[in-house]
C-alpha cells in the first residue's frame, strides 16, 4: 500500500499519523484518533468511523470528527447510524466508494433533522485479518468539488495503518485484562473467605439473641441491625462478582454506563445507574446486546415523551433470573399502551418507544416485559430474562439471612 504512494509529502504525513496511531493503546480515543487524522490527511470537512458488530451487518459505534457539537448533541437525540443507505453499501460490499454527490447514489436515503448538509464521499473499509472490522468515512472535500484517486489511495493506505493499531491496542487491553483478572480473583476470594462469613455468623448470632429471653426487650433493635447486615453482604457480593467478574472495560456495566453517559445531554439530566448481583458472570453477549437495545429505548422514550426530572436505572441478577428496570417520574404511560399502533408497535407515550419490539426481545431469551404506573407520577418498565451463572459457590447464591 506505501509502495504506491509516490508523493515524499503525502507518505511523510502518512507516516506521522502511523506514529500517532501506533502510540494510543486507549481504543476508544484511538478511534477518535483516526477519524481525525483521516480527515485532517484527506482534506476533508467531516469524517466518521463506523464500528461493525459481531455479526459484520450493522454498526455498533460511530465516532465523528468535524461536526460542531451542539449539532452533534442534536444528533445524539435521534436514531444511532446503524450502516443504512450509502453507509450500508460498503458494509455489503466492503470496497472503496467514492461519488461526487451522495444524493445521487440509488441507495441514499438521506440525512435526519439538523444533519449538516453533505455533498461529496469517500469510503474504505478497515480490515483486520479477513475480517471487515469497520470503515472509514469523509464527506465534503475542502476545496474542491470531490475527492480524487489520491484521496481514495491515501485513505486506504490509512486505514490499513487503523487496523494495525486497532489491534494493538486490543491485544494490549487483552494483556492488561489477564493481570486485572487474576488480581480481581484474589481480592474476590479475600472478601468471600473472610468478610462475607463473618457478618453471616455475627447476622446469625443476632438472630438468636433476638430470639431469646434477654434479647426479647430490644428484639426490634437486633432485627433491624440484621436487615442492614443483609444489605451489606449484599452489597459485599456484588463487589465480589465486580471483582471476579470478566474485568474489562467492555463488560455490561462499562457499557450500559457509557450509553447513560451518551444520552445525558438528550435527557438534560443524570441517570442514577445501580447493579445488584452477578451480573458480568450473568449477562452473555447475546443478552447484553438486547439489554442495550431496551436502556436505550427506554430512556429515549423519557426523553422525548414523559416530561420527567429524573429516571433510573437498575440492572439485577438473582437466582436465574436477569432484570432491568428503568423509571421516571415523568406524566406515566398513556391509556391505551397495550393497543398496537399504526406502524405495528405499541401505542406508549407520543408512540416512539416500541413495547413490541422490547417484548419480542424478551421472548426470544424466554422472558418477559412489563409496565407499570408510579403514584404520584412516573412509569417504569421491567425487562426480565432467564439466564445462567455460573460457578456460583451456595453461599453467594443465596446470600441472605434466615430472616
Amino acid at each position: 500500500m506505501l509502495d504506491a504512494i509516490e508523493d515524499p509529502d503525502d507518505l511523510r504525513r502518512l507516516l506521522q499519523a502511523a506514529l500517532l496511531l501506533g502510540a494510543n493503546l486507549d481504543l476508544a480515543e484511538l478511534l477518535q484518533h483516526i477519524a481525525d487524522e483521516a480527515r485532517g490527511l484527506i482534506g476533508a470537512r467531516y469524517a466518521a468511523l463506523g464500528v461493525l458488530d459481531r455479526q459484520g451487518n450493522a454498526l455498533e459505534r460511530f465516532v465523528v470528527s468535524g461536526i460542531e457539537r451542539d449539532v452533534e448533541r442534536v444528533l445524539l437525540a435521534g436514531p444511532f447510524p446503524q450502516g443504512r443507505g450509502v453507509l450500508g453499501v460498503l458494509i455489503d460490499d466492503p470496497r472503496p466508494l467514492r461519488m461526487e454527490q451522495i444524493s445521487d447514489h440509488p441507495d441514499s436515503v438521506g440525512f435526519p433533522p439538523g444533519h449538516p448538509p453533505m455533498s461529496s464521499f469517500l469510503g474504505v473499509p478497515i480490515r483486520i485479518g479477513d475480517r471487515v472490522y469497520g470503515n472509514l468515512y469523509l464527506s465534503e472535500k475542502i476545496d474542491q468539488q470531490a475527492f480524487s484517486q489520491r484521496d481514495e489511495m491515501l485513505l486506504e493506505a490509512l486505514a490499513a495503518v487503523a487496523a494495525l493499531a486497532v489491534e494493538n491496542a486490543r491485544l494490549h487491553q487483552r494483556a492488561g485484562d489477564v493481570a486485572v483478572y487474576e488480581e480481581r480473583e484474589r481480592l474476590a476470594r479475600d472478601l468471600h473467605d473472610g468478610v462475607i462469613q463473618r457478618l453471616f455468623a455475627i447476622g446469625l448470632g443476632l438472630q438468636g439473641l433476638s430470639a431469646s429471653t434477654a434479647g426479647r426487650p430490644v428484639a426490634g433493635t437486633l432485627t433491624t441491625s440484621v436487615e442492614d447486615l443483609d444489605e451489606t453482604i449484599r452489597q459485599i457480593r456484588t463487589s465480589i462478582f465486580e471483582l471476579g467478574g470478566h474485568g474489562t472495560s467492555q463488560g455490561i456495566r462499562s457499557r450500559i454506563l457509557e450509553l447513560v453517559d451518551e444520552l445525558r445531554p438528550m435527557l438534560g439530566f443524570d441517570v442514577p445507574v445501580t447493579f445488584d448481583g452477578a451480573v458480568e458472570a450473568g449477562v452473555d453477549e447475546v443478552t447484553a446486546e438486547h439489554l442495550l437495545a431496551t436502556v436505550r429505548e427506554g430512556l429515549t422514550n423519557v426523553a422525548r415523551h414523559a416530561q420527567a426530572t429524573s429516571a433510573r436505572v437498575r440492572l439485577s441478577v438473582a437466582e436465574g433470573r436477569c432484570r432491568l428496570e428503568v423509571g421516571d417520574d415523568g406524566v406515566g404511560f398513556a391509556e391505551g399502551t397495550d393497543r398496537e399502533g399504526s406502524d405495528g408497535e405499541m401505542a406508549d407515550r407520543g408512540n416512539g418507544l416500541g413495547l413490541t419490539i422490547l417484548a419480542r426481545r424478551a421472548e426470544r431469551l424466554g422472558g418477559t416485559l412489563e409496565t407499570s404506573i408510579n403514584e404520584p407520577r412516573g412509569a417504569a418498565l421491567v425487562w426480565d430474562v432467564p439466564v445462567a451463572v455460573p460457578g456460583l459457590s451456595a453461599s453467594l447464591a443465596n446470600p441472605r439471612l434466615p430472616l
